[in-house]
Formats: structure tokens, C-alpha cells, sequence
């Protein structure tokens, strides 16, 4: 109900009004269309000074660019006249450093060539060492192969043996002390007698050793082996050590003891290690047991008993030459004397020489610098007028 009101008094509005609200609206419309030109216009206008500036900067920066092109353009010549230069320096510096290169290269491979055959013909010369000490191994191992054969035959061991010991006795011992092979009044020979100065009896060294167990001890694998060797090595041993006792301890005739000789340093060492009880009963029977290095040693003691022994015998004769050497030293004491005289006289008469030279020295200067005193002065008138002939005497 009162929607339909309201309704009603709308439509009940006068025209006039409504004529006049259009022509304000229109007035309204043509305001702001004259406003929305106007600010066209104003853009138009704001666009085209903005064009026109850009246009003018488009124009600084081309000209800017313009200039910017021909200073490059003028660089880029000098660049090109610069580069043109260092190239030709350049070609010539690497046509320098090509020839220096070129020639270090031929001095290095000149350098390098010599060199080579320096050092082929050293390679060629050590060859020839190598080969020679290649055929003195060959040669070393047939010697150890002929060795092996020694050893293993009892004969040639033996006389291996004696051939070391004898060497190692005639090296240290002067040719009356010793003898090979000698007959002792018992019939048997020992291997050597050792006659020490002083006591008849000789030293009995005997060089056969049996080698067969030695050898079974050290190529056994197994324990029960290993023991079976070394009770073969004992048991030859002190056979062995009882011959050596009973032929040639002979009372009156040899020495108490006896040497028995092992030819090898191993072997001893083995027998001191392995067999220690087999070594004191060798003692204990007056044998001995040593090494090559042990006898020598023995030899060595020996020889200083043999030395000592000729100077207590030649103690006579030693006296007479230091009686004539005495003599002789007395007489060059009274010939140096007498030399030792002769130069002092000389010494003397040296001296009296040298003052007469200074005195001939010190008048040569003062007739060189007319400097006379007046008594030399009368003197030298006194000598004109009595005659040239005369001498002053001091």
C-alpha cells in the first residue's frame, strides 16, 4: 500500500523540472567533454615537446655516436699502423728466437749425442765387467763344484785340510820351527810337529776331521735324524780325539797337549754349539779342537816364543853391534864437534867481514856526500905527500 503511494507521487513530479534536470545533466556532459579536449589536447601537445626532446637527444646521440665512429676510426688506423709495426717486430723477434733456438738445440743434441756415447761406451765397459765377473762366477761355481768333490771325497778332504794347515803354519812360523809329516819313534806321522825354542818335545798338530756325520747333522729333516747324526758326529769325534791321544802323546817326545785342526769356521762353530760335551772331554784327553782363525792365533803365540827365544840367544851378538854402535855414535859426536868448531870459526870470521863492509859502506857515503872530517882530511894530505904507496892502518 504505501509502496504504490510513493509510486504515484513520482509520477505526479512536474515537467519542468525534469527538463531542467536534463539540461543540467547535458550542460554537465558538455563541461566535461570540453575538459576531456582541453586535457587531450594538453597531451597532444605534452607528447610532441617530449617527441621533439627525444628527437633532439636522438640527434645529440647521433652525433656523439658520429664523433665516437671517427675517433674509433682513427684509432683503429693507429692501431693498425701500431700493430703493423710490432708485427714486423714481432717476426723478427721470433725469427731471432727460431735461429737461437734452432742453434741451442743443435749444441744440446750435439751435447746430447756425445753424451750418449760417453755413457754407451761406460754401459760397454761395465758390460765387459759384468761378463768378466759372469765368467768369474762360472769359474767360482766349477771351483765350488770341484770343492763340493773334495769335501766329499775322505782322501781329498784330507788333504785339503792338511794343504790349509800347512799354509797357516808356514805363513806364521820361520822354516826350522816346524815339520810335515815327521816319523815319531811309535812309527806313526803326524800331520805336523811344532818344535818350540827352548824344550825338545814337539807340538803335534794333527789336520784330519771326520766330515760324514758333520754332514748328516746338517742335512737331517727330522728330529729322530737329527739325533741319530748327532751321535754319529759324537762318536766319530771322540774316536777321533782317542787316536790322535794315543799315537802322539808320547812322553819325552812331544807335548802334553795336541792339536786337532777343523779346516772350516762353521764347522768348529757347529761342533762348539751342538757338541760342547764332546769338546770337553777332547780337553780333558789333552786334545784340542781349533778353527783356522784359532791356529793361526796359536801360530802367532808361537811365533813371539820363537822370536824371544833367537834375541835370548843372540844376546851376545845383539851386545857386540850395540858395543859398535856405540863406538860409532862416540865417533860422530867428536866429528860434529869438530864441525860444530868450524862453524863457529866461520861465524867469526863472518862477522869480522861484515864489520869491515859496514866501515867500506859508511866512508863510500861520506865521500858520496863530501862529508870529511878534519883529521880524516889531514890524513888524507899526510897520505899525498909521503907516497901513494902507503896504507892507513886503523
Amino acid at each position: 500500500m504505501n509502496d504504490s503511494v510513493l509510486l504515484l507521487g513520482a509520477y505526479a513530479l512536474p515537467f519542468g523540472k525534469v527538463m531542467a534536470g536534463i539540461a543540467a545533466v547535458c550542460l554537465l556532459l558538455l563541461m566535461v567533454m570540453t575538459l576531456v579536449l582541453l586535457r587531450s589536447r594538453r597531451e597532444r601537445a605534452f607528447e610532441a615537446a617530449v617527441a621533439a626532446e627525444r628527437a633532439r637527444e636522438m640527434d645529440d646521440k647521433m652525433a656523439e655516436m658520429t664523433r665516437i665512429q671517427a675517433e674509433m676510426t682513427g684509432r683503429m688506423q693507429t692501431i693498425a699502423e701500431v700493430f703493423g709495426t710490432r708485427q714486423s717486430d714481432f717476426v723478427r723477434l721470433i725469427s731471432e728466437r727460431i735461429d737461437g733456438l734452432q742453434h741451442r738445440v743443435g749444441q744440446g743434441l750435439e751435447a746430447t749425442t756425445r753424451h750418449q756415447s760417453e755413457n754407451l761406451s761406460r754401459l760397454n765397459e761395465r758390460l765387459a765387467v759384468i761378463d768378466a765377473a759372469q765368467r768369474n762366477l762360472k769359474d767360482l761355481a766349477g771351483e765350488i763344484v770341484g770343492l763340493k768333490d773334495v769335501l766329499s771325497n775322505k782322501q781329498a778332504r784330507g788333504a785339503y785340510g792338511q794343504g790349509r794347515m800347512e799354509a797357516i803354519v808356514r805363513d806364521g812360523l820361520p822354516s826350522g820351527a816346524f815339520e810335515f809329516q815327521p816319523t815319531l819313534s811309535n812309527r806313526t806321522r803326524p800331520d805336523c810337529l811344532v818344535r818350540l825354542p827352548g824344550d825338545s818335545r814337539g807340538l803335534v798338530v794333527d789336520a784330519k776331521f771326520p766330515l760324514e756325520a758333520f754332514i748328516r747333522f746338517r742335512d737331517a729333516r727330522d728330529e729322530d735324524g737329527k739325533v741319530r747324526a748327532a751321535a754319529r758326529v759324537r762318536n766319530d769325534v771322540l774316536i777321533h780325539v782317542r787316536d790322535i791321544a794315543e799315537k802322539y802323546l808320547i812322553p819325552g817326545e812331544t807335548q802334553d797337549i795336541a792339536i786337532m785342526f777343523v779346516p772350516a769356521e762353521s764347522i768348529y762353530a757347529d761342533l762348539a754349539e751342538h757338541f760342547e760335551d764332546v769338546v770337553q772331554k777332547a780337553h780333558r784327553a789333552r786334545v784340542v779342537i781349533v778353527s783356522p782363525s784359532l791356529l793361526a792365533l796359536a801360530i802367532q803365540v808361537m811365533q813371539s816364543l820363537v822370536r824371544d827365544a833367537r834375541i835370548r840367544e843372540e844376546a851376545h851378538v845383539i851386545q857386540v853391534e850395540v858395543q859398535k854402535l856405540l863406538e860409532d855414535v862416540e865417533r860422530l859426536n867428536g866429528r860434529v864437534a869438530k864441525l860444530d868448531a868450524h862453524f863457529r870459526q866461520a861465524q867469526e870470521d863472518v862477522g869480522q867481514i861484515r864489520v869491515s863492509t859496514e866501515k867500506i859502506v859508511k866512508r863510500g857515503q861520506k865521500i858520496e856526500t863530501l862529508e870529511f872530517d878534519e883529521g880524516d882530511a889531514e890524513k888524507a894530505e899526510w897520505i899525498r905527500l909521503h907516497g901513494p904507496g902507503l896504507r892507513a892502518v886503523e
